[in-house]
């Protein structure tokens, strides 16, 4: 699964790219509001992950513009903004989900997964090829019924 991460803060973008990529995902990340108009318009994203705070913009207004040119790309805000008010201002701007910094690694690891389990997305699938089974979401493969244990380079590939 392909995420693209929204954040201008360097050493939380280092964090969270490093934690996702163990997780088995693939992740771009940019820092700006532009770089994110351009990377959503020229790829096809499973997900984001957008900060709202950003130097040349608000996040929101980045994945307003999103929705409003068609991409239904599932989108979680990571910010500091605290205030019901803002969440609920972020989930009606087109957010599915919002979560507040400070914020444990795993819970958004789990949120980012459960956005990606919703109907019609990228995770929640078993995909089959032949004899080979990969589940999505357990990222285990199986040849022929036996669990092989793949190094996370070999799985991200896959």
């Amino acid at each position: 699964m392909r995420l693209l991460v929204i954040e201008d803060e360097a050493r939380l973008v280092e964090v969270l790219k490093s934690a996702l990529e163990r997780a088995g995902f693939v992740v771009d990340a940019v820092d700006t509001a532009a770089d994110a108009r351009e990377a959503l318009a020229l790829v096809a994203y499973d997900a984001a992950i957008l900060d709202l705070g950003l130097p040349d913009g608000d996040g929101l207004e980045v994945l307003a513009e999103a929705r409003r040119a068609g991409k239904n790309i599932p989108a979680l805000v990571l910010t500091a903004r605290d205030a019901v008010e803002d969440r609920v201002r972020g989930l009606d701007a087109g957010a599915d989900d919002y979560l507040i910094k400070p914020f444990a690694m795993t819970e958004l690891i789990a949120r980012t997964k459960a956005l990606l389990r919703r109907p019609g997305l990228a995770l929640g699938t078993t995909l089959e090829a032949g004899n080979t089974v990969f589940d999505t979401i357990g990222r285990d493969v199986r040849v022929e019924g036996t669990t092989l244990q793949l190094p996370r380079q070999e799985l991200a590939i896959l």
